[in-house]
């Protein structure tokens, strides 16, 4: 079953900082810094991409999701103008080497792969998700859940709103080769040269 998920993002300039300020605020680690990969899935034609949705394997740690991810109407995301808001339906998988195999199977190919390492934290409230995402390109930190939540959240943080953006990490990434003039195309450790400490 699809379930709404409402984000946004900013960069974190300084990983350690932002993390001892995140828990002397009411946060706690609920996972810690762990690697993750992500491959997305589409038809040759990009139809999925046309159509703003997004087919995905992840590997988080020893546990592979498969999450597909498609737009809310056309009022709905009128309604929440200045966040990002997809509807996503996301289940475990035993072998995500084994369900990418399927897939290519089916007609579809993996279009884009990024890493990065992820930190969850959470708080009393259980209104919301925080995330903090190290990625070959940069650091970045995500609100996801109610807008009153992330507002409030953004306040506790020392946060503005105007710092903040719904770009996800493929348009992030977009960008950066953009400015940088990067032949890479994929945003890994391994193609961007980027080495990250374990």
């Amino acid at each position: 079953m699809a379930t709404a998920e409402i984000e946004l993002k900013f960069t974190v300039k300084d990983t350690s900082s932002f993390l001892h300020h995140a828990l002397s605020v009411g946060f706690t680690i609920q996972t810690p810094r762990t690697f993750e990969r992500n491959a997305l899935f589409d038809t040759p034609d990009r139809r999925l991409r046309q159509e703003k949705q997004l087919l995905r394997i992840r590997q988080y740690g020893l546990q592979w999701r498969v999450t597909h991810k498609r737009p809310p109407s056309q009022a709905e995301e009128d309604s929440l103008t200045g966040y990002k808001f997809r509807y996503e339906t996301e289940t475990t998988v035993e072998d995500g080497e084994a369900m990418g195999a399927i897939f290519i199977e089916l007609g579809l190919r993996p279009v884009f792969r990024y890493e990065k390492f992820r930190t969850e934290l959470e708080d009393s409230t259980s209104s919301g998700h925080l995330v903090l995402d190290e990625t070959p390109i940069g650091t970045f930190a995500e609100l996801e859940g109610d807008p009153a939540w992330i507002e409030e959240t953004l306040a506790r943080l020392n946060i503005s709103p105007a710092e903040c953006f719904t770009d996800s990490y493929g348009r992030l990434f977009l960008d950066w080769k953009a400015r940088t003039n990067s032949p890479a195309e994929n945003l890994t450790f391994d193609e961007i040269g980027t080495l990250a400490s374990v």
